[in-house]
C-alpha cells in the first residue's frame, strides 16, 4: 500500500507548518485535511483502492476552496482600503460648495440663493421662479450659461424689490424648446458642513447648509 512520507509532503508544499494559527472548530485546515487523507488511504478497501485521479481531485478541490478563501480576504482588505481612501477624499469636501438637485432652497437672513439649471436639451430663455409655500410667485430670475447648465442667483427680494423673510422657498425652473415651455431640473448650491460614514454600509453622506443630509451620489458639481 502506498504511503505518504514527510519528504513527499515537503515537495508538494503541504508539509506541516510550525506553530499553526488556531482555527475554528467548524473550519477544516490543511493539517486536518492531510490527516483525513492519510486515514482514508490507510483504511481503504484493498479490492477497491482509491484511484490516483480521485486522490488528486480531492487535493485540487481543497486547494480551490483555500484559494477562494484567500481571495475573499484579499477583496475584503481591498474594499477596506478603498473605503478609507474614499472617506479621506470626502473629508476634503468640508468647507467647499456643492450643487445638489432640489425643489426648495433656504434663504438665510440677509443672504441669497444660488444654483444652476440642468439644460441637456439646449433650452432657451431659462428662468427660475421663486415661490412661497402658499404657492405665490415671489420673484423670477434668469439663468444663463453655455453648455448643459445655466447658473442663477436670487438676492432675496421680491418683484417689487423688497426683502422677503428668511426661510425655505420653492424653486421651479423652466425653458423654451421649439416654442414650448418645458420644466427643467434645478440644482441648489450649498456649503458642506460635515461628512459622515454609515457604519454598516460604508455609504458617505454630507451635511449641506440649507439642504440637510444628502448622499454623496446626489452631488452634481463641486466648486
Amino acid at each position: 500500500m502506498p504511503t505518504i512520507d514527510s519528504t513527499t509532503l515537503e515537495q508538494a508544499g503541504l508539509a506541516r507548518q510550525p506553530n499553526p494559527e488556531p482555527r475554528a472548530n467548524d473550519e477544516l485546515g490543511q493539517e486536518q485535511f492531510l490527516e483525513l487523507m492519510v486515514a482514508q488511504l490507510s483504511n481503504q478497501d484493498p479490492f477497491k483502492p482509491l484511484e490516483s485521479g480521485e486522490f488528486l481531485g480531492q487535493l485540487a478541490q481543497f486547494g480551490t476552496v483555500s484559494g477562494i478563501q484567500d481571495m475573499q480576504q484579499s477583496f475584503q482588505s481591498l474594499a477596506g482600503s478603498m473605503q478609507s481612501n474614499q472617506a479621506l477624499q470626502a473629508a476634503g469636501l468640508v468647507g467647499r460648495s456643492v450643487f445638489v438637485p432640489a425643489q426648495e432652497a433656504w434663504l438665510p437672513p440677509e443672504g441669497a440663493v444660488s444654483g444652476a439649471v440642468e439644460n441637456p436639451g439646449g433650452a432657451r430663455d431659462i428662468t427660475v421662479g421663486i415661490y412661497d409655500f402658499a404657492g405665490r410667485l415671489v420673484a423670477t430670475v434668469p439663468a444663463a450659461g453655455e453648455g448643459d447648465r445655466a447658473a442663477f442667483s436670487w438676492d432675496g427680494t421680491n418683484m417689487e424689490g423688497e426683502e422677503v423673510p428668511p426661510g425655505f422657498y420653492e424653486i421651479r425652473a423652466v425653458g423654451q424648446v421649439s416654442g414650448e415651455q418645458v420644466a427643467l431640473d434645478a440644482l441648489v448650491r450649498g456649503d458642506v458642513e460635515s461628512v459622515a460614514i454609515d457604519r454598516f454600509s460604508g455609504a458617505l453622506s454630507l451635511t449641506v447648509t440649507g439642504l440637510g443630509v444628502i448622499d454623496l451620489g446626489q452631488v452634481r458639481q463641486i466648486s
